[in-house]
């Protein structure tokens, strides 16, 4: 018997039978058109709760259906016995696939609590509350605490003790509750984000190591990431994890940083299991000057194996790469510039430098032995119209010719899909920052991503083009891009065919598709069946090639033995910290101290 399960869903519950034509709205992130990748908050709170000597499973539940074709929903939920279940609605394409998943728990386990979380379920407690199959909402962006409060609570079986949990939205009968948003931790040391110990425990005390992988394809390509940070000291109009979003999701109104000694500690413990390279997830100089160089000079006195990936929000002068190259043996950064032109960037708030600003950091960056640079192009930003959005392939022309034709620079460019950020500026106020919004509802949301055409899944047009030009300029750009990488050597033949076609065949369905949707039900039914698996061929890396995002290292895989011996290790210590519970040497009750539980 679990004391939690934690269960990530797919994006569609059943996207095996449905036909959604997604395209390239996952092209430049790890997972699949599934979004099988998992928040890392879910290894945080099972780290957490298990130091106190719970039981708690993470199943990906998405991952599992990916793998495989037969893989059974239903039989696998029948068979688990924990205390309550909990699912993960963060990113918001998962509305669908999470409430099927919580419909699907009921049916087998009518009397068993379901408990959502994450920045969506935050969002959109009020509209998830009313679900039959949905019992509580954890709301918040760290929720560890709120947890073990909540499933000690249901141990007592007092609902009169949900009203003292913060943050919980609960019912009772037809009434529905919403506690105040009061815990707002400002610091996250205590938390481990992600928890890879947990992950690597959890395989070895559970015997099930396909439950819990982040996604389809880790053990041989295990990405890892370090969350640096949460709340923002930017308001980029688009970005739900904005100064602004934070502040109105969460309640939380100023940056928290982890320590960079906590930090630390994830990297030598990664570093022991894989050779792949680490993402530290925002851009550490949020932190300030000291932070950096705190955070640097640990590294530079560590033995580090793993290259390192910076995500930079802003312009970095030489000094900062000098201190990178001198602090890591190798190093490389990503970029989301987000459009060509100025005066945009400036207006969304993203990287609001120069041009000129821009091309000269990458200098820097390459004179001082950035491994790779990863710069990132968006279709569907206010005031972009389809001009300005093939004036970022031949901006990549310009950095490239700048740059001395470096191969270590990387392009791509992506739509703003399928949604816009709930909680960003130009969610709450569209007309204000040039957008027109189609979906407001969770409802809303959750028929969207039912849409065959993921032009029609888009929630949003904005001041200068519709739902068909954003389309139409991601693909013209996609393909005039696939054009200068090959031009200029940093795609092989084979991947700037490949690209093409899928390209060209992506256009053909979206016509395709617009012809099907006039077809009598039934009829559409039978085509769409028809063009299944054809669409799901050029769902994925339908924009850009499939290694094109990876980094080179020579031991990429997870390090079976290593990840053994430090199962093993995590066992031990994991069955005294179970003893000790049971003596009662372990007090699961949390206390919410001044500094951890503000008032609004």
């Amino acid at each position: 018997m679990y004391d939690l399960v934690l269960l990530h869903p797919p994006t569609v519950y059943d996207f095996r039978k449905e036909m959604l034509f997604t395209g390239p709205i996952s092209d430049v992130v790890p997972s699949s058109p599934v979004f099988e990748m998992y928040p890392i908050g879910l290894t945080s709170i099972g780290d957490y709760l298990e130091r106190f000597g719970l039981k708690v499973k993470i199943i990906n539940i998405a991952n599992r259906m990916l793998l495989n074709p037969n893989f059974d929903v239903e039989k696998k939920i029948k068979k688990i016995k924990t205390k309550a279940f909990g699912i993960d609605l963060h990113w918001l394409p998962h509305a669908h696939g999470s409430v099927e998943l919580a419909k699907v728990i009921k049916k087998f386990h009518p009397r068993t609590p379901v408990l959502f979380g994450g920045l969506s379920s935050t969002y959109f407690h009020k509209e998830l509350i009313k679900y039959p199959c949905i019992d509580f909402v954890v709301r918040g962006d760290t929720t560890e605490k709120l947890v073990l409060m909540l499933l000690n609570t249901l141990e007592k079986k007092s609902s009169e003790d949900y009203a003292d949990i913060p943050n919980l939205t609960w019912k009772k009968g037809d009434s529905y509750f919403y506690n105040e948003m009061s815990y707002v931790p400002d610091s996250l040391d205590e938390f481990n984000l992600p928890g890879y110990r947990y992950i690597i425990r959890s395989v070895f005390k559970y015997f099930n190591l396909l439950d819990p992988l982040p996604y389809k394809g880790w053990l041989q390509y295990p990405n890892t990431a370090i969350l640096t940070s949460k709340g923002c000291t930017y308001n980029c109009l688009i970005c739900g994890g904005s100064k602004d979003a934070y502040e109105l999701n969460c309640n939380r109104k100023k940056l928290v940083m982890r320590s960079p000694k906590k930090m630390l500690e994830d990297i030598a413990l990664i570093q022991r299991f894989t050779r792949a390279p680490i993402f530290l997830l925002n851009d550490i100089r949020q932190g300030g000057k000291e932070y950096v160089d705190e955070f640097l000079t640990g590294l530079e006195q560590m033995e580090l194996k793993n290259e390192i990936v910076f995500e930079l929000f802003n312009y970095a002068d030489e000094e900062f790469f000098k201190r990178l190259n001198k602090a890591i043996p190798k190093y490389s950064i990503e970029l989301t510039l987000e459009s060509a032109d100025e005066e945009i960037r400036k207006y969304n708030g993203k990287l609001p430098c120069t041009n000129s600003k821009v091309i000269e950091m990458l200098q820097f960056a390459l004179q001082q032995n950035c491994a790779k640079i990863d710069l990132f192009f968006m279709t569907g930003i206010p005031n972009q119209d389809y001009e300005s959005a093939m004036r970022n392939v031949d901006f990549c022309e310009i950095i490239h010719k700048e740059c001395g034709e470096d191969t270590r620079l990387s392009y791509f460019v992506a739509p703003l899909s399928p949604f816009l950020d709930p909680g960003s500026p130009a969610f709450e106020n569209p007309e204000k920052y040039g957008y027109k919004k189609f979906c407001h509802t969770l409802e809303d949301f959750r028929s969207a991503m039912k849409q065959p055409s993921w032009k029609h899944m888009l929630s949003y047009e904005t001041n200068k083009m519709t739902r068909e030009d954003i389309v139409r300029s991601t693909y013209d750009s996609a393909l005039k891009l696939n054009e200068f990488k090959y031009k200029h050597n940093i795609i092989t033949k084979d991947v700037h065919d490949e690209v093409a076609l899928k390209i060209h065949k992506s256009v053909e369905f979206l016509k395709r598709l617009e012809e099907l949707v006039l077809l009598p039900e039934e009829e559409q039914k039978l085509e769409m069946a028809r063009i299944k698996e054809e669409v799901n061929h050029i769902n994925r890396h339908s924009i850009c090639g499939q290694n094109e995002l990876k980094w080179e290292v020579k031991k990429l895989f997870a390090d079976i033995p290593s990840l053994t011996y430090i199962g093993l290790e995590l066992l031990v210590k994991d069955r005294v910290k179970w003893v000790k519970c049971r003596l009662g040497k372990i007090d699961r009750q949390v206390v919410l101290t001044p500094t951890t539980r503000k008032q609004q």
